[in-house]
C-alpha cells in the first residue's frame, strides 16, 4: 500500500465521524456567528460568512487538525471601533489588510509570536475583552439599547439597566428581557445538566430553537407577529442570491491614514494571539496529541481572512469553544472544519427567513454568558493564587485594555511584567545582560537503544527567552526520554512554568517521559507550580487541610472495607491513560483514594475538564479502578440507548455477543478487538452485567474503570459502587480462566 492510499484509507473511515461532528458544531457556530457579527455593529450575515470562508479555506490549507475557525470574540471591540470610525466598507479593507499581514507572519515564520507576551498580561487582555463584550450587549439582552462614548461607561450603567428592566412601560420591551434573561439561564445552567441526549444539542441552538417556537406560537395561537419589540428582533437576513449582490466592495481610500493603520493593527495582532493560544489550547485535546503546524495554519487564516473581507466577511480566527465542540463529537482532521462550513451554508439556503424570528437579546445573552467566561472572578482567583506579582500584572493590563486600547493594554503588561521582575530579582541588570546570551545547552543521548535528551537552562528563562527553550523542545520526539535542568537558571516566570507543564503532559500521553529537575534550590511565594520560581536561601513548610464531614465518613467507609485511605490531591495519574473517557479530557488531580494494592480495588474523587478556556468545563467525579489478576481486552460498556443508536451512522460499531440478544439490545459495547472481546464476555460476565444496575466500564487493557454518574458520589453510593466493582472483580476472575489460559499459550 502506497504512503497515500495510507493517509486516505483512515481519512474514508474517520469521514462519518468528522461530518457528524461538523454538523453538531454548525449548530453553535450559527447563532455564534449572527450574534458576534451583530456585536460587532456588522450585518448579522457577516459572521456566517466568515465561519464558512474560513471552514472551506483553513480545512484545505490550514497546518492545525481538529481546530474550527469563524469569528472571534477578542476581535468585537476592535471591530466596533474599526466601523465607527472607518464606516462598513473601510474596515473591510482594514481586514484584507489584517489578513495580509497575517500571512506574512507565517512565512515569516512568526506563529510563536504569542510566547513573548506574558501569560498573566494575555489574561487581563482577555477578560479585558469578556468586560467589553459584556458590558455592550448586556443592556441588548435586557432590552435597553443605549450608546456611550466609553467602555467604562457601558460597565457603570448596568445596575441602572437592571433597574430599569424592571419598569418598561411598554410591554414589548418586557418580553424582550424576559427573553434575554431566559436565554442567559439556559447558557448557565445547561452545562450542568450532564444528559448526553440534551447535551446533542448545544445550549446556543436550544436557544434559537426555543425563540423559534415561541415566535410561532405568538402568530399561529396569538394571532400576532411576535409579543417582542421589533426593534430588538434580527432584520436583513439576505437569501444566497441576494448576499452576492449586497456585498459591501472594501474601501481602501483611507489607507494612508493613521486610523486606518492603528485598525489593521489591532485586528492582526488579536486574531493572531487569539488564534495561537486557541490552536496551543486544542492540541492538548487532540486524542492523537499531534501537534499543529503553527505557522501553516496561521498563513491559511491569514488566505481565509483576505477572502472573508472581499465577501463581507469578519477576520477568521481559531475559535476555541467551537473546536471543543469538534473534539468531543468525535472530529479528528480538517474535514469537520469543511463539514461546519457546509451545514452552515445549507441552513442559510433552507431557513434564512426562520433566522429573522430570533430576538436579538437572545443572542446576546449568548455573548453576556461568553463575556463573562472570558472574564470570570474565578480566573482572576486563580491568577492570585499564582502569585500577588501576577496578579498585579493581570490587573495593569485589564485596567489599560479597559480605558485606553488593546494594543496599549499588551503592551503594558509587558513593561509592567519586566519592572516586577526587576524588583523581584533585585538586580534591574540582570536580564538585559543575559537577554542575547545563548542560555539553553541540549545534548542528545542514546540509552538502551532509545533517545534520551539531557537540557540544561541557565541565568534565566522569562517570556523574553522562552522560545529558546521552546526551540530545542520542539525539535525532540514525544516518544523521548527528557530531562530539563534549572540547577543553573536563577529566575523563572509563570509564563515558563505554564508552558513546561504542558510539555509534560504531552510527553506523558505520547509515552515519552519530561522531567525537571534543579528547582530543589528555588522557592515562590505560592504553593501554585505555575508559581514564579526564585533561587532562595529557605523554603516554606505546607499545612495538611482539615478534613470535611465527607471526608471523615469517607475514612470511616474505607477501615470498613479493610481499605488505606489518602485525602491529600495527587496529580500522577498514569493509571487513567489509554482509557477512551479521558482522551479528549483533561485530568487535573485525584483526591480522597480508597485502595488496596493487594486486591486492587481504588475508589477516589476526580477532577477533570471538557474544553478549555471559555469553553472549558471542570467536572468532579467518583470513579472505581480494579486491577484483575488475569488478561482483559480493551473495550466500552455502557447502556445502550438512542445516543449510541446515532453513533452507528458516525462509523461506530456495536459488537453482538453471540447467543445473547436481550445483552446485545440492553448494552452497547464497543472496542478495537471484537474476536478477543467475545471471547472475554463469557455467560457468567454477560448474566452478571444483566442483573446488576447499569455502570459505565472501559477496560485499557491492563484494568478497568467503573463509575455511574458525573458527579461526587453520596456515601451510600460510593458503598454500592465498592460492592459492585468487588464481586465485578471476582466474576472476571473465575470466568476467564480459559481466556486467560489461551492468550498465554
Amino acid at each position: 500500500m502506497s504512503p497515500k492510499e495510507k493517509q486516505i484509507q483512515p481519512f474514508l473511515k474517520s469521514l462519518p465521524q468528522n461530518i457528524f461532528s461538523g454538523f453538531v458544531v454548525s449548530l453553535i457556530a450559527l447563532p455564534l456567528g449572527l450574534g458576534l457579527a451583530m456585536a460587532s455593529d456588522a450585518p448579522p450575515i457577516a459572521g456566517i460568512i466568515t465561519a464558512v470562508v474560513g471552514g472551506i479555506i483553513v480545512s484545505i490549507f490550514g497546518g492545525s487538525n481538529v481546530t474550527i475557525t469563524g469569528p472571534g470574540n477578542g476581535l468585537v471591540g476592535v471591530l466596533i471601533v474599526a466601523i465607527t470610525t472607518l464606516g462598513l466598507s473601510g474596515t473591510y479593507a482594514a481586514i484584507v489588510v489584517s489578513g495580509v499581514m497575517l500571512m506574512a507572519l507565517g512565512f515569516l515564520r512568526l506563529g510563536r509570536i504569542s510566547d513573548f507576551f506574558p501569560s498573566s498580561a494575555i489574561q487581563g487582555m482577555l477578560a479585558a475583552i469578556g468586560l467589553i463584550i459584556l458590558g455592550k450587549q448586556f443592556h441588548i439582552m435586557l432590552g435597553h439599547k443605549i450608546v456611550r462614548d466609553n467602555n467604562l461607561a457601558y460597565l457603570l450603567e448596568i445596575p441602572h439597566t437592571i433597574y430599569q428592566s424592571f419598569h418598561h412601560t411598554d410591554v414589548s420591551l418586557t418580553y424582550a428581557a424576559i427573553a434575554g434573561v431566559a436565554s442567559l439561564g439556559i447558557m448557565i445552567i445547561y452545562p450542568k445538566l450532564r444528559n448526553k441526549y440534551l447535551q446533542m444539542i448545544p445550549a446556543p441552538m436550544w436557544i434559537v430553537l426555543l425563540s423559534i417556537g415561541f415566535s410561532y406560537y405568538c402568530e399561529l395561537v396569538l394571532g400576532v407577529h411576535n409579543l417582542i419589540h421589533p426593534d430588538y428582533m434580527i432584520h436583513d437576513i439576505p437569501k444566497v442570491n441576494q448576499i452576492i449582490a449586497d456585498i459591501h466592495l472594501p474601501d481602501f481610500s483611507g489607507i494612508s491614514g493613521f486610523l486606518f493603520w492603528d485598525s489593521v493593527v489591532s485586528l492582526a495582532l488579536i486574531a493572531s494571539i487569539e488564534s495561537l493560544l486557541s490552536i496551543k489550547a486544542v492540541d492538548k485535546l487532540d486524542p492523537l496529541k499531534r501537534r499543529s503546524n503553527v505557522n501553516k495554519d496561521i498563513k491559511a487564516l491569514g488566505l481565509a481572512t483576505i477572502a472573508s473581507g472581499f465577501l463581507g466577511g469578519l477576520n477568521v480566527v481559531t475559535v476555541i469553544a467551537r473546536s471543543s465542540v469538534n473534539v468531543n463529537n468525535g472530529g479528528s482532521n480538517r474535514s469537520a472544519n469543511f463539514f461546519h462550513a457546509f451545514f452552515l451554508v445549507v441552513f442559510i439556503v433552507l431557513f434564512s427567513t426562520q433566522l429573522t424570528r430570533i430576538p436579538l437579546p437572545a443572542l446576546m445573552a449568548i455573548l453576556v454568558f461568553t463575556g463573562y467566561k472570558l472574564a470570570s472572578p474565578l480566573n482572576a482567583k486563580e491568577i492570585l493564587l499564582i502569585g500577588k506579582e501576577q496578579f498585579i500584572i493581570f490587573l495593569v493590563t485589564l485596567s489599560v485594555t479597559l480605558t485606553v486600547g488593546l494594543i496599549s493594554g499588551i503592551l503594558m503588561g509587558v513593561l509592567v511584567t519586566l519592572i516586577i521582575h526587576m524588583f523581584i530579582k533585585r538586580n534591574f541588570g540582570f536580564f538585559f545582560r543575559y537577554l542575547f546570551v545563548p542560555n539553553v545547552l541540549m545534548f542528545k543521548e542514546e540509552e538502551d537503544k532509545e533517545d534520551s535528551y539531557f537540557i540544561s537552562v541557565k541565568h534565566f528563562c522569562t517570556f523574553l527567552n522562552y522560545y529558546k527553550l521552546k526551540n530545542k523542545l520542539e525539535a525532540i520526539p514525544e516518544t523521548a526520554d527528557v530531562i530539563l535542568d534549572f540547577s543553573m537558571c536563577e529566575f523563572v516566570d509563570h509564563t515558563t512554568m505554564e508552558s513546561l507543564n504542558n510539555y509534560q503532559d504531552l510527553f506523558s500521553k505520547k509515552g515519552g517521559n519530561f522531567d525537571i529537575t534543579g528547582l530543589d534550590m528555588h522557592n515562590t511565594d505560592s504553593v501554585h507550580p505555575f508559581a514564579l520560581r526564585r533561587v532562595l536561601p529557605v523554603a516554606k513548610m505546607l499545612r495538611d487541610p482539615n478534613f470535611t464531614k465527607r471526608q471523615k465518613l469517607l475514612k470511616e467507609i474505607a477501615a470498613q472495607y479493610l481499605l488505606n485511605y489518602y485525602s491529600r490531591k495527587r496529580k500522577e495519574v498514569e493509571f487513567l491513560e489509554h482509557f477512551n473517557y479521558f482522551t479528549t479530557k483533561q485530568v487535573h488531580h485525584i483526591c480522597n483514594q480508597l485502595s488496596n494494592i493487594e486486591t486492587g480495588i481504588h475508589v477516589f474523587d476526580v477532577e477533570y475538564s471538557e474544553g478549555e478556556f471559555i469553553a472549558k468545563e471542570v467536572i468532579r467525579s467518583t470513579m472505581l479502578h480494579i486491577k484483575p489478576q488475569c488478561n482483559i481486552p480493551t473495550f466500552t460498556l455502557d447502556k445502550e440507548g438512542f445516543i449510541e443508536k446515532v453513533y452507528a451512522f458516525a462509523g461506530f460499531k456495536d459488537i453482538p455477543i453471540e447467543d445473547h440478544t436481550d445483552f446485545s439490545k440492553r448494552f452497547y459495547l464497543k472496542g478495537e478487538n471484537e474476536l478477543e472481546i467475545q471471547e472475554f464476555f463469557t455467560d457468567d460476565l454477560v448474566h452478571f452485567f444483566e442483573s446488576n444496575p447499569y455502570y459505565h466500564i472501559e477496560s485499557n487493557g491492563k484494568g478497568i474503570l467503573i463509575f455511574k454518574k458525573e458527579r461526587l458520589a453520596g456515601v451510600k453510593e460510593l458503598k454500592a459502587l465498592l460492592d459492585y466493582g468487588k464481586r465485578l472483580k471476582v466474576c472476571i476472575e473465575t470466568s476467564s480462566k480459559v481466556y486467560s489460559t489461551e492468550n498465554q499459550v
